[in-house]
């Protein structure tokens, strides 16, 4: 099974969270944040806007930076997705 994203939705999954600081602190997992870095893992058509369809900025593979408490979570064959409408993304990380 896979997820295919409608209009201007995206599918994300997380990057794995650090489990200590640069310093050397180790994070209880109660403690830890939700990241909000992700991996783009399927990219709808686009939105449709007065009638014209508007192209999607991101694509498979990018990884990006998005809103904290968006998006919905959905759970598919043991592995958790977010799907986010592409204006809950912040910025794409470049290497």
């Amino acid at each position: 099974m896979r997820l295919v994203p409608l209009g201007d939705k995206v599918v994300l999954k997380q990057l794995v969270a650090e489990e200590t600081t640069k310093s050397g602190i180790v994070i209880p997992g109660q403690a830890k944040e939700k990241p909000q870095q992700a991996e783009v893992i399927a990219v709808g058509p686009g939105a449709e806007v007065d009638g014209k369809l508007v192209p999607m900025q991101v694509k498979v593979g990018d990884k990006v930076v998005y809103s904290k408490y968006v998006g919905s979570e959905v759970k598919l064959e043991d592995v958790e997705y977010t799907i986010v409408k592409q204006a809950d993304i912040l910025a794409i990380i470049e290497d």
